[in-house]
């Protein structure tokens, strides 16, 4: 098998790649869908509109990024009508983005009904969390009737890059504990045990863990009652200012980092505090990840932030000496895939550029060609 297609539909964008084995023929992304006076009108259209514009013959098959697989799925999948029917059970955990997922993969069954359609899930990467870093201490079966569990996402972009810093330090994947830090506009952290997940900051949805763009992370849950019984603000208003109005933006009126370093260095003090309140957040998950870890060999940086700013690669990691962990200043202001730590260092610290597209091309070929390894 040779050519696939990836879609990646986010909750307000569609990224696609078209891949002739490892070689990419074109890309790209449509942005603002849904927006007002932006691009389509809804993820329908857009998919539409890439599909459109594509030679898509000879295509092998479509890989489709769904955000939640809940239990159920904890691999990749043909699509058929029973899959699909599941993934839309799955969208009261994943409100923003299964709706999403499905309108692409709909769209693609209908234009392609003879190319093989593949569902990979950002979820199903950390199904080998232990159970009691997955429950939450709750009523069980409250918990169990709705679903109340740490799923984690970002799974493929974890899988990708804690296996390619296996083989950026030449070291077997199984025998490998690392950390791996996914910055970007959505930000999580994984503890990687033998290239298992076993801990990851982001919960039953992406709203918890590591401070994101828009989005608070970590959250004492009585803020939500006191917003709603002080505040009369409703559901829904605490909803989109959790994951819509904090992080970042709340902090200082912009969700992207580097502006936020922009501002810091003009002496601006919000954009001072949102950095050290960013960078707290991450020190403290790497600190409980290398406990629960015992041994760590390696933290790897990835995503826009993780991959371009040195400053909160540096602040994160401020202070972990005692633990082996150290940053070299040239070498963590270079570029492209690379050791950032000084030599000799009982921990490496690596930067590496995800690839969730070819992660799931990958994992699209080896669902129709029957479990081909790689």
């Amino acid at each position: 098998m040779s050519r696939v297609l990836v879609l990646n539909c986010g909750s307000s964008s569609v990224k696609w790649r078209h891949y002739d084995g490892d070689r990419t023929l074109d890309q790209g992304t449509v942005e603002r869908v849904g927006e007002p006076g932006g691009g389509p009108a809804d993820h329908a259209g857009a998919v539409r509109q890439i599909l459109d514009g594509l030679d898509l013959d000879g295509l092998s098959a479509v890989g489709h990024r769904v955000v939640h697989g809940g239990r159920k799925f904890s691999t990749p999948v043909l699509i058929d009508d029973a899959v699909l029917a599941a993934i839309r059970d799955l969208v009261p955990l994943a409100p923003l983005h299964n709706p999403a997922n499905l309108a692409g993969i709909e769209v693609a069954r209908a234009a392609l009904p003879d190319v093989p359609q593949v569902a990979v899930f950002d979820t199903a990467f950390h199904h080998t969390l232990p159970e009691a870093a997955a429950t939450y201490a709750i009523d069980l079966d409250t918990a169990q009737r709705y679903g109340i569990r740490r799923y984690g996402f970002h799974g493929t972009s974890h899988a990708y890059v804690s296996r390619r810093t296996a083989e950026l330090l030449g070291r077997p994947y199984d025998r490998l504990n690392t950390i791996t830090l996914h910055l970007g506009n959505g930000a999580s952290a994984c503890a990687v045990a033998n290239g298992r997940s076993v801990a990851t900051s982001m919960g039953m949805s992406p709203l918890e863990g590591l401070v994101m763009g828009t989005r608070s992370g970590d959250l004492d849950p009585t803020v939500i009652f006191h917003l709603r019984r002080e505040g009369g603000m409703s559901v829904d208003d605490i909803d989109d200012l959790l994951n819509h109005r904090s992080g970042l933006l709340g902090l200082t009126g912009v969700n992207d980092m580097r502006e936020v370093l922009q501002r810091r260095a003009s002496g601006d003090r919000a954009a001072a505090l949102a950095f050290d309140v960013y960078c707290r957040r991450i020190t403290g998950y790497v600190g409980a990840y290398y406990a629960l870890l015992g041994r760590v060999d390696a933290i790897t940086f990835t995503a826009g932030v993780g991959e371009h700013a040195a400053p909160v690669r540096a602040a994160a990691l401020a202070g972990l000496a005692r633990l082996g962990i150290a940053v070299d200043s040239d070498r963590n202001d270079g570029d492209g895939d690379r050791l950032i730590s000084p030599d000799g260092a009982e921990v490496s610290v690596c930067v590496i550029r995800t690839d969730e597209e070819r992660e799931i091309a990958q994992q699209t070929r080896e669902v129709v060609d029957g479990g081909s390894q790689r």
